[in-house]
């Protein structure tokens, strides 16, 4: 059984969003040193690493998602963004390329890949 397609631009959206998670939670556990101010302190800036970090990702993939290209998914009908030579359609999975010579082909992010790029 192949693995599940998705979309790339909503997996790099899912980890920042796990970031801003990890950071709360690790800017939580500092709560219960309370008592070690160091350890309070380095908790707190390490989550708020963690939070900064999601923002420069979120910053990032919101400006490589303005240089995508645009196309109507022919199983759902909605407009979709292709990043690379493989996707999946950002509502309905389906897998898409923009590559004539991979139509028709299995699904395989490994095409994206330069080393397979011939």
């Amino acid at each position: 059984m192949a693995a599940k397609t998705t979309n790339k631009i909503n997996r790099i959206r899912t980890f920042a969003l796990s970031l801003v998670f990890i950071g709360i939670f690790v800017m939580y556990i500092g709560i219960f040193f309370r008592s070690s101010p160091v350890i309070m302190t380095i908790t707190m800036l390490l989550g708020f690493i963690f939070v900064l970090s999601s923002s420069a990702v979120y910053f990032w993939i919101g400006m490589i998602s303005t240089n995508t290209v645009k196309v109507e998914c022919p199983n759902c009908g909605k407009i979709t963004k292709v990043l690379g030579r493989v996707d999946a359609c950002m509502y309905c999975d389906e897998p898409l390329t923009m590559d004539k010579e991979l139509e028709g082909k299995e699904f395989d992010p490994k095409y994206n890949k330069k080393i397979n790029q011939n």
